[in-house]
């Protein structure tokens, strides 16, 4: 019989001298990006400017590929023809708000939680495996390299064991980014779903960050790190099964939070930059310049005349028309035409491709 999860916490002397010196640089760089993220005053914004890189991202290490422009367009509602894969991207940007609302209402991340934010991200409510016949396999070769438990029941036994370890923290006096990388690690070994697990357990990395208050928003997004460094992340993943190499699983992990700290900042920083270019093009030559109206850009790379109407709270939507045509016809805005017409902000675009 293969390697198989057993019940957390394992009995293995995780925090090596590698780890434990690792762990100081990558909590210097969430601190930082912490403090940095509470410096703009909108968090809605980094949230809404963020998560769709990570939905894009970790879909793509699914396969699911799709453009920044079909995302943007797809939140205006004016095609309903949206790609399958533009529309998985979208619920795991719905599964990854759900997952945040529900850890900062319960201030719990629990199989519940776990089920309904797979459920948002697949669509469907296939609950825990009950079937046996998953396996993971060599994408390139087909061959078998894990296959996880089988048995209905052990899989809800080792769950509802997770769970308590999540929340639990007289289970396991580990750091709490050692914890994450565990957490990781269990979750996909026991992979509970049918499909989905990929990108539920990189939702729970984040929601994890959050409920130890090392992230006060959930933009801590390790997908791109993982799509840069793929083959090693599975590698990673096998070795601790076939030859318990935990160390070089949380080296992974731990540098993968780091490097993801400060990609992040460097996001952060562009984004407060160009926000402010923007609001000091709009302070200086428009007499219609509102906060409101910097914000609704900022929240929304793609926008169109109902919504400005709505966020400015404006009694015509001629006036919300005559604000964004005349922001387009001077550059500030792109404009393009359609059936509704819509208006995308450059300056935010720009920011978020750097």
């Amino acid at each position: 019989m293969s390697w198989q999860p057993t019940n957390l916490p394992y009995a293995h002397d995780l925090e090596s001298p590698a780890v434990l010196k690792a762990l100081i640089k990558a909590h210097k760089a969430l601190g930082q990006l912490q403090g940095l993220a509470k410096s703009i005053p909108r968090q809605d914004i980094l949230i809404n400017s963020l998560i769709f890189q990570e939905a894009k991202d970790s879909s793509e290490i699914e396969n699911i590929v799709t453009t920044h422009d079909e995302l943007y367009k797809s939140t205006l509602e004016i095609d309903k023809n949206v790609s399958p894969e533009t529309k998985e991207v979208r619920n795991y940007v719905a599964a990854l708000k759900r997952g945040f609302d529900l850890v900062r209402k319960h201030h719990l991340l629990t199989c519940n939680h776990i089920l309904e934010i797979q459920e948002i991200l697949e669509e469907n409510n296939a609950g825990f495996r009950r079937l046996p016949g998953t396996t993971l396999k060599n994408d390139r070769t087909g061959e078998v390299v894990f296959t996880p438990p089988q048995d209905a029941d052990t899989i809800l036994a080792l769950m509802q064991n997770l769970e308590r370890f999540i929340n639990d923290s007289e289970m396991s006096d580990l750091d709490p980014i050692v914890k994450m990388a565990v957490i990781h690690f269990q979750f996909e070994s026991i992979h509970p779903f049918y499909d989905g697990n990929g990108r539920t357990g990189r939702i729970i990395n984040i929601l994890y960050l959050v409920l130890q208050d090392l992230m006060d928003l959930p933009i801590l997004y390790l997908s791109r790190y993982i799509i840069q460094n793929k083959s090693a992340y599975y590698q990673h993943l096998q070795n601790v099964r076939e030859k318990d190499d935990w160390e070089g699983w949380l080296l992974y992990m731990i540098q993968g939070v780091e490097n993801t700290a400060w990609h992040i900042q460097k996001k952060v920083t562009q984004i407060k930059s160009a926000m402010a270019e923007l609001k000091n093009v709009l302070r200086q030559n428009y007499k219609f310049y509102s906060q409101d109206l910097l914000n609704h850009l900022f929240n929304h790379p793609y926008t169109r005349i109902e919504y400005v109407q709505e966020a400015l709270m404006l009694k015509s939507r001629q006036t919300a028309a005559s604000y964004l045509n005349h922001l387009a016809a001077d550059g500030v805005l792109i404009k393009r035409e359609g059936r509704p017409n819509y208006y995308i902000n450059p300056y935010l675009i720009n920011a978020l491709a750097q």
